[in-house]
């Protein structure tokens, strides 16, 4: 059974109907790094700010939450408006470092920031990033990590969003596809068993490799045995046609929407004043308002694999305050 404050939470992410279409711009240093590129001197926080407003303000309109950090985004877009009282929003609580190899990067914690404060915040919810292979040596440090979260979620009553990305424990070799798929699919099983409220997943096979829909279709059927809570796509930075093929598929087979980020924007960032202006007018909103029709006509309500709140006349008498 979920708790109140979750179910409350997971409706403000969603659509009347149940279901994500989440926008993310929660990228911190490897966008910053990508908009100095096309800048004649580095951004200043402000400008770089002013990005994430820009992007919020265009494509957040389609959306039925949005995936944005504290320092650049959620602070300013909730001071300026760009991100409206009407609209839930997921916050990040790692720091990821995208200078080291993925079996490298561990669980770090953004300072200063916990769940509490984004339950404080108004938050809808929490995600983590995790790379996360079983067979690395660091497996069972990041399940502890999970762990810890999924204590302070319970205890703060707000959802746990993860986003396990797969990586393969050996530098030298590189994941075959069908370890691909079998890693994401027990990482479904495994992380859905320890008590998350959303699975936040990329595709579970490299389509490169593999263009066959068919495999696409038996893959994903896969991932949604394996998975007991709801569901999302995410896009792993994917090209827009790729992805909103993958969305179809996916949520045909029992996800609950996308949380999408660069498939939807990236090309904004490789874009300067008015072309900037102009992808962000046209083909920017067209992407989130496409995704978002495709999650409605073929996604699954996350409320099937969440049981409602108990909800007799004194439910609240049980109902554990803050401290509890």
């Amino acid at each position: 059974m979920t708790s109140l404050g979750k179910y409350r939470h997971l409706s403000q992410a969603s659509t009347p109907a149940g279901h994500f279409a989440i926008l993310a711009i929660d990228h911190r240093g490897n966008l910053r790094a990508s908009l100095d590129r096309q800048a004649s001197t580095p951004l200043s926080n402000a400008e770089f700010a002013a990005f994430k407003l820009d992007v919020i303000a265009h494509l957040g309109p389609a959306c039925s939450a949005v995936l944005i950090d504290p320092g650049f985004g959620l602070g300013p877009a909730v001071a300026s408006g760009a991100l409206s009282g009407q609209q839930g929003f997921l916050a990040p609580i790692e720091v990821t470092n995208y200078e080291v190899t993925p079996d490298q990067r561990g669980v770090t914690f953004i300072p200063g920031w916990t769940v509490e404060k984004i339950k404080r915040a108004g938050g809808a919810g929490v995600k983590l990033l995790l790379f996360y292979h079983p067979a690395a040596p660091d497996a069972a440090a990041k399940r502890e990590a999970v762990a810890q979260i999924v204590e302070d979620c319970a205890r703060w009553d707000i959802p746990f969003f993860l986003e396990p990305i797969i990586f393969s424990p050996d530098p030298a070799r590189a994941l075959t596809n069908d370890e691909r798929r079998g890693t994401v699919v027990s990482n479904a099983r495994e992380f859905s068993a320890m008590g998350i409220d959303v699975l936040k997943t990329e595709f579970p096979l490299d389509v490169k490799q593999e263009p066959d829909e068919a495999a696409w279709r038996a893959a994903l059927d896969e991932l949604n045995a394996a998975c007991d809570v709801p569901w999302a796509l995410l896009s792993a930075g994917v090209d827009y046609a790729t992805f909103e093929r993958q969305a179809e598929l996916a949520c045909a087979a029992g996800a609950s929407g996308v949380i999408v980020g660069r498939a939807v924007w990236a090309e904004a960032a490789a874009l300067s004043g008015e072309a900037r202006a102009e992808f962000l007018r046209t083909t920017g909103p067209q992407r989130m308002a496409r995704l978002a029709e495709i999650v409605a006509r073929h996604a699954t309500d996350w409320r099937t694999k969440l049981a409602p709140p108990a909800h007799d006349p004194r439910w609240y008498e049980a109902y554990p305050g803050f401290g509890v």
